[in-house]
């Protein structure tokens, strides 16, 4: 079964989040955007594991729907069919050989018995009741001890692993490798996520990654952003189907298939992505100057900020270079790339940002939210729209320019000036800003239209 995952979301109890974000919103907004497979997200704060116990049941092993008195209707006037599972994200803060560290932790549950466990645990260890995502003083590796010491069948990756401040591989308080963070549960860590301000084009980079696969998710805190990144399977609809599939997508199990004498399939079809230089940490920078830099510029300025004196903030970009060990070329259909056996992807503009851009309004004026509404009605899902819709069946039903624009951003025709210490990029399809082109074969051929059908 083909379908697309989202499974890094907070619940209304995660600090700066919308008071929305409950899990029966969660269940309708998934339908509209095109997602089947939904994170809970915050399964260790008290009150929303009461309100997922209460309001979700049992659906296929290790997932959860939520129950019929509770559902709401979508914008197309039907009953969503979502999947729900067990997720949270861990923020540690600890010292490791002599260091502070601030490293984020996404953590999966195959079921409400080993939750619990993991909460009891945790709690032990601090305040669940304060976050959604709780601030523990707890080493990864410890981490990593009690949660599968509850359930081997848990799975903890590493959240946004390249975010400066709180990421396994941030510049400002993170790891240079897996083993260095995880220690002797490095071999049960088989994957981590990209985050907002890194594409897979940048992991592949490096070597050490190939037997980690690559996940993409949204970290939203609000309903509409829920989808932004995720996840393409094409695998059975179960807890152990969604994890079977990311492990096919580890670069070195999907080279050496061909010598494995088990019946598994890569059935990790390609995550969907932002423009990497959209992300809040893409390039360096010192958000209170005003100052944003490229690596090089970076280097040349010794990483001091040439307005107050004071460090940079190193973002991804840089960071990656620091760790990267060999250069690829990659191949580009318009916004799809692909490398060698690696998992492909899309980069993507969400719906309301295309909208908003070709109306020249804001996302949430009336007229915005209008035309969002019809063209959901009329197409089924925002990420049907962005990845297959043919551009002739939009020309009909929206707004001209809105079809533009998304020919426009599946031929990877974007400017953006890049996101930099906490401030997101600036992205826009039909304005002034400066373009990022990303090194890449040249094309032969003129692009297609639409992308290939995923569903």
């Amino acid at each position: 079964m083909r379908f697309i995952s989202d499974l890094h979301i907070h619940s209304h109890y995660s600090r700066a989040t919308s008071p929305d974000m409950n899990i029966a919103d969660l269940d309708h907004w998934a339908d509209d955007k095109g997602i089947q497979v939904m994170g809970t997200g915050d399964f260790t704060h008290p009150l929303y594991f009461q309100e997922i116990k209460e309001k979700l049941e049992p659906a296929e092993p290790g997932l959860f729907q939520l129950k019929k008195e509770f559902k709401k209707k979508t914008l197309k006037g039907t009953f969503a069919d979502t999947r729900f599972l067990l997720s949270v994200e861990i923020s540690g803060i600890y010292s490791k050989a002599g260091r502070v560290r601030r490293i984020h932790n996404l953590v999966f549950a195959p079921d409400f018995k080993t939750a619990e466990a993991i909460n009891t645990h945790l709690s032990l260890v601090g305040n669940l009741k304060s976050d959604g995502r709780p601030i523990l003083g707890l080493d990864a590796e410890k981490l990593a001890e009690i949660v599968f010491n509850i359930n081997p069948e848990a799975v903890i990756i590493p959240a946004h692993a390249w975010t400066p401040w709180f990421a396994i591989f941030g510049s400002m308080s993170g790891f240079d490798s897996i083993e260095e963070c995880f220690g002797k549960y490095s071999k049960n860590i088989f994957a981590i996520e990209t985050g907002l301000s890194s594409d897979p084009e940048m992991n592949w980079r490096l070597s050490k990654l190939d037997n980690l696969a690559l996940i993409s998710n949204s970290d939203s805190h609000s309903l509409p952003k829920i989808g932004r990144e995720a996840n393409i399977f094409d695998t059975k609809l179960s807890y152990q189907g969604i994890f079977d599939a990311i492990k096919s997508g580890i670069p070195n199990f999907r080279k050496n298939l061909k010598h494995k004498t088990q019946n598994i399939e890569p059935n990790f079809v390609a995550t969907i992505e932002f423009f990497p230089e959209e992300g809040k940490y893409h390039f360096d920078g010192h958000r209170n100057c005003g100052v944003v830099f490229s690596p090089q510029d970076s280097k040349k300025h010794k990483n001091i900020c040439p307005k107050c004196g004071r460090p940079l903030t190193i973002g991804v970009v840089n960071r990656v270079d620091q760790l990267a060990d060999r250069q690829i070329k990659i191949e580009k259909n318009g916004n799809y790339r692909s490398f060698n056996n690696f998992v492909p992807y899309y980069n993507l503009i969400t719906l309301d940002g295309i909208i908003s851009e070709a109306l020249e309004t804001s996302a949430i004026s009336k007229k915005a939210k209008a035309e969002y509404e019809n063209l959901i009605k009329t197409f089924g899902s925002e990420l049907k729209i962005l990845l297959e819709t043919e551009i002739s069946d939009l020309e009909k039903s929206a707004h001209p320019k809105i079809a533009e624009a998304i020919k426009l951003v599946r031929g990877g025709k974007v400017k953006i000036e890049p996101g930099f210490d906490g401030e997101y990029g600036k992205i826009s399809i039909f304005g002034k800003t400066k373009e990022i082109k990303k090194k890449s074969p040249k094309k032969s051929g003129k692009e297609p239209e639409t992308q290939a059908k995923l569903f």
